[in-house]
């Protein structure tokens, strides 16, 4: 392979230069390397930052080269930080003041740093909206398994994938594996593998898993390395400082369409309807999204964006079909499910053409994503069977979560965001959350997602009651016009009747079955058949078209079932 390369990867969120610079603010943290030839590093003090404008450094110590750096003499800082040298680009000297015995340089902001990385040691992380596609082969004895999962990082020494929990069983039988790679340009890799740490996530049915890569030949190494750099290349065109004049790399151009289904972790997954399935590619969207936000990234504008298209695309197609989708992915956390249930409603609602597109998309965006900042607060929070005056107060915290994290969505409505993610927990009589803001303060749209946003909450299982029948939700809001307002409750009611499409009921023939279309009386005019209670499925029974009444009799009860 030749000799292993040290190469400097560049750093531009501004949030990490602030953090990186603030460790060089520590005494003894840099050192200032003129940019000419045979420069040698000399300490320097840097005293503080202000980004993104300028930084002051203390050169009393080094006076001498004060001419150089007025005749225009360009320099670097440099530092170690968590083990790693930490670079600048080349600044200039701003202003050079010598007041009161000391020397103090005033110079530009570094609008980007530099990491050295050593190559072996060196993960690429993919962002948000970079998929790879992995399987997991067994190579051990006679078994033949497989299971496939998602590319989280690389590095030419091992990877960690997301695999679905079914795969412990593999693993627990193994002690080698063959991961082989599939890029969206159709390119494929294998490698032989050991898996390391597992951490498995119960809410989302998923096993993080390191693998260490064993018996590389140097081809392999080198095409490890060729990947891991595209991968970097390509996650610099994302993020705070996305550099969006980078040519995309080859391999995440994906192939045309009618070309074999991708390799993923939802891949193997069961729908019970096709619009189920192609809801779960927006599901899966926010479930990475809640993951990028728990590792401390922001909501990211051009996926948010662009998976709003896809719901609203979804809607305009088959709004019914969409809103039984909601139902069946129970594969997904809750807090995705509950978002795209309260943003398929909102959209119901507001499916009216004196709603312009631009306002149903921002409401669909906000709608999905609006209880996210949950999953910043503290951990096992939400499972608790009761709340004291503490944990209310913790709880009610993830609505400014969610905000601080919003600064990119420059696209999005700002009046949409206030009254969807600020206001949806706010009720008429002021007891609501973040502001406690009352009716004279809410706008219309916070009134409505505050409607759906409770039906919605209350027909799925908490840890403190199981589910509601729709009546029951029906009752509560009707009874409490002090809190919710009785034109969207009424509206609500009108919309999606006493028997909502995603309802599963028995007939007083007996039969179970799961609504999925009405008439336009609000009879059930498509029903899927079941054997027994639990979530839908995967065409599990008979499906009945047309007077489903006058065939199965009439409802006599709705069976609650948290999806």
């Amino acid at each position: 392979m030749g000799e292993v390369q040290d190469e400097f990867i560049r750093v531009g969120s501004p949030s990490e230069i602030e953090a990186l610079l603030e460790q060089l603010i520590q005494p003894g943290g840099a050192s200032l390397l003129l940019d000419k030839p045979d420069s040698t590093p000399i300490p320097v003090v840097v005293m503080e930052q202000s980004a993104p404008e300028s930084m002051l450094l203390d050169i009393t110590a080094i006076r001498e080269i004060v001419g150089e750096l007025k005749r225009g003499i360009g320099f670097r800082l440099l530092g170690q930080v968590h083990g790693k040298m930490v670079r600048t680009p080349v600044l200039k000297t701003e202003e050079i003041d010598t007041t009161n015995g000391r020397v103090q340089c005033q110079c530009d902001y570094p609008h980007y740093l530099e990491e050295l990385q050593r190559r072996e040691a060196f993960r690429a992380r993919l962002r948000l909206g970079m998929e790879v596609g992995a399987i997991v082969r067994s190579t051990e004895g006679d078994n033949d398994l497989s299971v496939q999962g998602d590319l989280k990082d690389l590095s030419q020494q091992g990877c960690q994938l997301e695999l679905p929990s079914s795969a412990a069983t593999l693993l627990a039988e193994v002690v080698l594996v063959e991961i082989e790679f599939c890029f969206p340009n159709g390119t494929r890799f294998s490698v032989e593998a050991a898996p390391r740490h597992k951490v498995a996530d119960s809410d989302r049915q998923t096993l993080r898993v390191g693998f260490h890569f064993e018996r590389c030949s140097a081809e392999q190494e080198r095409k490890l390395w060729f990947f891991v750099r595209e991968i970097e290349r390509e996650s610099l065109r994302y993020g705070d400082e996305a550099d969006v004049g980078r040519l995309p790399s080859m391999l995440f151009q994906s192939q045309s369409a009618g070309s074999s289904s991708p390799v993923g972790r939802r891949n193997v997954l069961t729908y019970a309807t096709p619009m189920a399935r192609r809801l779960a590619r927006v599901a899966g969207y926010l479930d990475a999204q809640l993951l990028e936000l728990q590792q401390g990234d922001d909501i990211d504008p051009v996926q948010l964006s662009r998976h709003a298209d896809m719901l609203l695309q979804l809607a305009e197609e088959d709004i019914e079909a969409l809103l039984f989708a909601t139902r069946c992915l129970g594969q997904e956390p809750v807090l995705v499910r509950h978002g795209l249930s309260v943003a398929v409603q909102m959209l119901a609602l507001a499916s009216s053409n004196s709603v312009p597109r631009d306002i149903r998309k921002a409401l669909a965006a906000t709608a999905m994503i609006h209880d996210l900042g949950k999953g910043l607060l503290p951990p096992g929070l939400l499972a608790l069977a009761s709340f004291g005056p503490e944990e209310h107060a913790s709880l009610q915290q993830h609505v400014d979560l969610l905000l601080q994290r919003m600064t990119r969505c420059h696209w999005l409505s700002e009046s949409v965001m206030h009254a969807v993610l600020a206001c949806t927990n706010e009720r008429l009589d002021g007891s609501g959350y973040p502001a406690g803001a009352t009716s004279e303060g809410l706008p219309e749209l916070a009134r409505m997602s505050a409607v759906v946003d409770v039906v919605e909450a209350m027909r799925r299982d908490r840890a403190d009651r199981p589910a509601w029948r729709i009546d029951a939700a029906y009752r509560h809001l009707l009874t409490s016009p002090q809190q919710f307002d009785p034109r969207w409750v009424k509206r609500y009611v009108q919309r999606f009747g006493l028997r909502p499409v995603g309802s599963l009921v028995r007939f007083s023939g007996g039969a179970l079955g799961w609504i999925q279309r009405l008439d336009q009386q609000g009879k059930p005019f498509q029903v899927q058949l079941v054997e027994e209670v639990g979530p839908p499925a995967e065409a599990v029974g008979e499906l009945l078209r047309g007077d489903v009444v006058s065939r199965l009799g009439e409802i006599t009860e709705e069976l609650p079932v948290s999806t």
